[in-house]
């Protein structure tokens, strides 16, 4: 039982400190731009934290977060990454 205990406090701290992404969309406008991106996330694995943290990111080089499409693991990644070109983990 304790073994079980154990690993049980094992499996929620590896999952607590998982990396965490998102993937957005952004705008610029004079001339409009639209942009794509894939961002890592320093806190909680959330849309909300996403939000707060890709915001103001994005403001330093003057785009807008428009959305947060999703958050998701390291296992996400790979198949975003063409998709996001050029804003793939920049930001």
């Amino acid at each position: 039982m304790k073994h079980a205990i154990s690993f049980i406090f094992f499996l929620m701290a590896s999952t607590a400190h998982a990396d965490c992404y998102a993937d957005y969309k952004a705008k610029q406008d004079s001339p409009l731009r639209l942009q794509y991106g894939v961002a890592r996330i320093d806190g909680p694995c959330t849309a909300a934290q996403a939000e707060a943290e890709l915001s103001p990111r994005l403001e330093t080089a003057g785009w807008v977060l428009l959305n947060v499409m999703d958050v998701f693991d390291e296992t996400g990644l790979e198949q975003r990454r063409d998709s996001a070109g050029e804003f793939y983990l920049r930001f």
